[in-house]
């Protein structure tokens, strides 16, 4: 991803910092992450990096299209990398577990919505509830 991402930020005028590879290399590991998890988890490589760049860079990363971010909660954006397949998010709303679920369990409603004119952005889309493990746990308390 460091050769896609050198060419982007040159089309872009940027340049490739290490600190830009980092948080990018964060994003991917963590697979659904809020900057401050990014930033906790580039700190522990490099205790110099502050939250207004993980901020920064996660901002350019996502008009590179290398990163999308969703709301999961009511708190800060969740960022993940644009090498996943595109997918719906789907949070329990006792654990706060995420789970991924490929385009195709939305399609019919993709469809629809395409029939009336209206294209839907499926890598925004959280759908909240309730999880198997919590349902079970609720009814057993």
């Amino acid at each position: 991803m460091s050769d896609d991402l050198a060419q982007r930020l040159r089309e872009q005028g940027l340049r490739l910092t290490p600190q830009r590879q980092l948080i990018l290399r964060a994003v991917e590991e963590l697979r659904h992450a809020t900057p401050d998890e990014v930033l906790c988890h580039v700190r522990e490589q490099v205790s110099s990096v502050n939250a207004s760049t993980v901020y920064r860079t996660l901002e350019v990363l996502e008009e590179l299209g290398l990163v999308r971010h969703t709301h999961l909660s009511d708190r800060a954006p969740t960022y993940h990398s644009t090498l996943e397949h595109e997918h719906v998010h789907v949070v329990c709303r006792r654990c706060q577990k995420v789970r991924s679920y490929g385009p195709e369990l939305v399609a019919p409603l993709v469809e629809a919505l395409a029939a009336d004119g209206f294209t839907m952005d499926v890598g925004h889309l959280a759908v909240f509830g309730q999880c198997t493990d919590c349902g079970t746990t609720s009814e057993q308390t």
